[in-house]
């Protein structure tokens, strides 16, 4: 896959730059955005989480996208201006391992707070 970008125009309303670009990936699948703003990040030098995909317009017959892209100057601009829709999009996928932290987590609080509605119980007798 390749990305060509044709155009950034910065957008002082919005405090960001706004990026289309052309990608290439023939004998590929077309690309998801999380690998597109991936290569954009590499290719524009930015942070992950001040890249924000917004669309991946394929060619039709042709391994050929058109894509707009915004590269924010600071994350409470992309907080503030995006819809969680579109930071939703734009976050990649949770491995198995942090999704299992996160239920562990969860499991420890609900025992806590077991334990001190217990305690609470007991005091009040």
């Amino acid at each position: 896959m390749e990305i060509e970008i044709f155009e950034e125009k910065e957008n002082k309303i919005f405090n960001r730059t706004e990026v289309r670009f052309y990608i290439n990936y023939e004998g590929e699948a077309t690309p998801n955005i999380i690998d597109v703003k991936n290569r954009l990040v590499a290719q524009l030098d930015s942070k992950k989480d001040l890249v924000i995909v917004d669309t991946i317009d394929p060619y039709y017959g042709e391994p050929k996208a058109l894509g707009y892209a915004k590269v924010y100057a600071t994350k409470e601009d992309v907080e503030y201006i995006e819809s969680e829709s579109v930071l939703l999009k734009n976050q990649e996928p949770e491995t198995e391992e942090e999704e299992e932290a996160e239920e562990a987590e969860e499991a420890e609080e609900e025992a806590a707070d077991e334990g001190e509605e217990e305690a609470e119980e007991a005091e009040e007798e």
